[in-house]
């Protein structure tokens, strides 16, 4: 195996990405609405962190944040700091749950020179840390219950989990400023199902005031997390249902001229496994990464219909479209709006396991967040990525990794 390349040595410099993000002027994209669409995973979030700092270094000013679970976490770390302020939150944040919440196993100086060597003592070491999250918990996030539920014993909702997330509402609390996420600077939309009717929601600062409760209720994973309680009302982690918050922005109205950033941090594609932690990891892939291709493919075929049909009716001449029962339903049907979706995937290490959604460590998570740095970079360097359509879809996606 070849050694790892150092952290720091990952680190990108933003007037790079400035430099080589093509012709296309960042700071005025021809679109009405640039959303980031953050996909729920744990630990592996650290990445969505990268990409978002990569976006902050370009100067592409966001109208919509879209999350589920550890994607809702920095949807409310993003949007609940001024600009200036929002790489260095999630640094904070990240920096602070990716250390144990009571002793750690190694100085951190230590585990991260551990990790810059082989595979086989990063997997060791990434092991120790997804056993120690087990074991005590992550500072600042979640900690074993105490005492345990027992199977067969009847408690409050809020009590059935093997971890208690309180520690999460203060951190939350003291890094975001609730009042700017519900200022609407910022549209934010963060993912959940009802424990009681299984219905899939959206809380969104458009038709509600936001609480730290909403962003955890999206991150209560069970049965590791309980259900958090809104307004006499159980909810748990959207992923549970869906764990990709794309079509709610692709269909909302009005519709309008779009360019969303998907970031992903689990792969539909992958090797058939070979053991049974492989089957354990493989399945997890596959039920998270919530067939995000399939989404896309099947609103771009959405939208190439109601951009023909918008083509069809420009045809027709006005005084029958205005009259005609047909032609004024089909009118509300049809769109010319524009889509495109940048489509960025962790892509996992030789390193990782089954637990990489809890292999939670600073080595780990800097490592990831120079991942989400870099292919960023890439994605805005490539030519013409970014600009309008010009298909008769009015849809695009690129992937820099599927070119590749």
């Amino acid at each position: 195996m070849k050694p790892h390349a150092p952290i720091e040595k990952q680190t990108l410099d933003a007037t790079d990405l400035h430099h080589e993000a093509g012709p296309l002027a960042l700071s005025s994209l021809p679109y009405e609405t640039i959303a980031l669409v953050l996909q729920g995973g744990g630990a592996l979030g650290a990445y969505q962190a990268g990409v978002f700092e990569g976006l902050h270094a370009a100067g592409i000013e966001l109208d919509w944040i879209a999350g589920i679970s550890i994607g809702a976490l920095n949807t409310a770390l993003i949007a609940g700091n001024p600009p200036e302020r929002r790489v260095e939150r999630l640094r904070a944040f990240w920096e602070r749950i990716c250390q144990p919440a009571f002793f750690s196993v190694l100085p951190s100086t230590f585990e991260i020179a551990m990790f810059n060597h082989f595979d086989q003592v990063r997997t060791f070491l990434t092991a120790s840390q997804a056993a120690s999250a087990i074991m005590q918990g992550q500072r600042g996030f979640f900690v074993p219950r105490v005492p345990a539920p027992l199977p067969g014993v009847s408690d409050r909702p809020e009590k059935v989990s093997w971890y208690d997330t309180s520690a999460l509402r203060a951190t939350l609390l003291e890094l975001c400023d609730f009042e700017r996420i519900n200022s609407g600077a910022i549209r934010v939309s963060v993912g959940a199902v009802n424990v009681g009717t299984g219905n899939f929601v959206y809380f969104d600062n458009t038709r509600m005031t936001l609480r730290p409760e909403h962003f955890m209720a999206s991150g209560a994973l069970p049965p590791a997390f309980a259900p958090v309680e809104i307004d006499g009302e159980y909810y748990w982690d959207g992923g549970v249902v869906s764990n990709t918050p794309l079509s709610e922005v692709l269909r909302a109205h009005p519709r309008r001229d779009t360019l969303a950033f998907q970031v992903d941090l689990w792969s539909a594609r992958g090797p058939l496994p070979r053991t049974m932690a492989n089957v354990t990891e493989r399945a997890k892939d596959i039920q998270y990464s919530s067939r995000t291709r399939f989404v896309t493919d099947t609103l771009q075929r959405e939208q190439r219909y109601r951009n023909v049909l918008r083509q069809v009716l420009d045809r027709v001449p006005e005084k029958l479209r205005k009259s005609d029962p047909w032609c004024i339903e089909a009118d509300e049907m049809a769109c010319g709006k524009k889509y495109n979706i940048q489509h960025l995937i962790y892509q996992q290490k030789e390193y990782e396991h089954h637990y990489k959604d809890y292999q939670f460590g600073l080595s780990t998570m800097r490592d990831h967040w120079s991942a989400g740095l870099t292919d960023i970079r890439k994605t805005l360097s490539a030519e013409g990525s970014l600009a309008l359509p010009v298909n008769d879809a009015g849809f695009v996606t690129h992937d820099i990794h599927r070119a590749e």
